[in-house]
Parts: C-alpha cells; structure tokens; sequence
C-alpha cells in the first residue's frame, strides 16, 4: 500500500494542474476573443448618415430677397406676386 499513495499523489496533482490550465485557458480564449471583437468595432467605418433631400433653396430665404428687390425698386409689384407664385406652388 505505501507504494500505491506516491502516484495517487501524483495522479491528483497532475489532475489538479491539468484542470487549473484548462480553466485558465478558457478564461484566456474569452479575454482574446473580446478584444478581437472590440478592436473590430472600431476598425469599422460608421454608418453613413442619410444624405438630405434636395429640397432646394429655403423659399423663405428667397421671399426675403423679393422683398429686398421689391424695396429698392428692382421689380415691380406684378413682378413680385409672379415670382412669389412660382417660389410657393
């Protein structure tokens, strides 16, 4: 029987070590597998932003600058109603 305890030691220590480096490995593979994933977030480009429709220029913009043209004489009342028809529907 003294025989036998030396490598039932051995078998649990060898057993003991094995287990420890599995789990290590494991928690190993998981850390590396977030940080590969985290490094490809931000290797990637950021979604493109919608393009804004072409509604062409701000109407209220272009009344004010009837107006101003209407003011210093440069069209006249008839001129203006056209013109702010058109810019309206």
């Amino acid at each position: 029987m003294l025989r036998r305890r030396p490598i039932a030691r051995m078998a649990v220590r060898t057993t003991a070590v094995v287990g420890t480096a599995a789990v290590v490995g494991g928690h190993m593979a998981n850390k590396q597998a977030a940080a590969a994933q985290a490094q490809q977030a931000e290797a990637a480009p950021p979604p493109a932003a919608p393009a804004p429709a072409a509604a062409g220029p701000d109407p209220i913009a272009q009344l004010t600058q009837l107006a101003a043209l209407k003011d210093s004489g440069a069209l006249t009342e008839a001129e203006f109603e056209a013109e702010k028809a058109k810019i309206l529907g």
